[in-house]
């Protein structure tokens, strides 16, 4: 068995991935709908003007905060749940090697990336970490943002407020421009997210242990003594991965860059103090909605992903009970087994 059929989400965890990304998708059309609303006319437009854009924005944070405040004390509360924190805390010593090792490959200087880094390479699971030093340095960046942003959000949310406590606009402004510049920050994680995990050429295109349910996965159920190797190699790529996987990558690099760009060209405050129409540039246009293409591209795959969720869980519940030989000599109900299977969250 490989990392690449190995379960990754519990149930609850996979419901909550999806509502999470859902919310920070409508974060970001109406966040940068507010900071570009020049280029984005149409976006706010869509959504029934600036006051629309701004009461959506607020509704999709109050839901972030909601969601995040359930979320967290329903880990911390359940026993098996509280373990898999031990599996994302960072390791400093075994995660600083491997990130030494790999640098010193990128460099030329090591004949080998690290094996904390190989989970795609074709060992087996018991061979490499599930979570790589990567994957838990994601975890913990998208936390604290996530953290920062609310937090900064609500401090916004009432600028009066703010404006009273410190006796000072600019204060008020600061918050502001920090809690855009966290908002571009985490545009660029985003979008380099949906591109590691839509076009991974094992995963293209949509990762699926991010959608389906850890004991509903159909892992490799063999003796992986009995194999040299974890089968990888016999993975075919999609006729259409290359050119897609090309494109996707322009778009994505074109999208950052703009953002960047035009929020250096609006004087350094990501968001403007007011929603007024200006002067645009016809570029600076095409490469922030180039970048919108790509949020919108990400929240599709997402969708996309709980539909083949759907769909492959009603295949399951229509598949004719099979049989197979028990130990006694007898026939067990492999469904059955699936059915109680799935009753268990981890």
């Amino acid at each position: 068995m490989t990392n690449l059929d190995h379960g990754k989400f519990s149930r609850a965890t996979t419901m909550f991935h999806s509502l999470l990304a859902l919310t920070v998708f409508v974060l970001f059309f109406t966040g940068y709908a507010i900071a570009f609303n020049t280029e984005l006319w149409w976006l706010v437009e869509l959504m029934g003007g600036n006051e629309g854009v701004l009461s959506i924005h607020r509704l999709a944070g109050f839901t972030l905060i909601l969601l995040t405040g359930f979320w967290v004390p329903y880990m911390l509360i359940r026993s098996s749940s509280r373990s898999n924190f031990g599996e994302i805390l960072p390791d400093l010593q075994d995660d600083t090697a491997a990130f030494v090792q790999d640098v010193k490959f990128a460099l030329g200087r090591a004949d080998e990336r690290h094996p904390a880094a190989r989970q795609f390479a074709g060992y087996k699971a018991d061979e490499v970490p599930l979570l790589s030093y990567v994957g838990k340095g994601v975890v913990a960046i998208f936390t604290i943002e996530l953290i920062l942003l609310m937090l900064s959000g609500l401090l916004i949310w009432r600028k009066t407020w703010l404006i009273d406590v410190y006796n000072s606009q600019s204060v008020v402004m600061a918050f502001v421009a920090f809690h855009g510049l966290l908002g571009i920050i985490m545009l660029m994680g985003v979008m380099f997210h949906t591109f590691e995990h839509g076009f991974h050429p094992a995963f293209y295109p949509v990762e699926m242990k991010a959608f389906l349910p850890k004991e509903q996965t159909p892992n490799f159920h063999g003796d992986p003594e009995e194999y040299e190797t974890t089968g990888i190699e016999r993975l075919q790529l999609r006729p259409s991965w290359r050119w897609a996987t090309n494109v996707v990558g322009v778009l994505v690099v074109v999208g950052i860059v703009s953002v960047l760009m035009a929020s250096l060209e609006y004087g350094g405050y990501p968001v403007p103090d007011a929603l007024v129409f200006g002067e645009g540039s016809v570029v600076r246009t095409i490469g922030i909605n180039v970048g919108i293409f790509v949020l919108l591209l990400g929240l599709v795959l997402s969708m996309y992903g709980n539909v083949l969720r759907a769909r492959y869980m009603r295949q399951r519940r229509e598949e004719p009970t099979a049989a197979r030989p028990a130990a006694d000599g007898g026939e067990s109900d492999v469904q059955g087994e699936g059915t109680a299977a799935s009753g268990t969250d981890d």
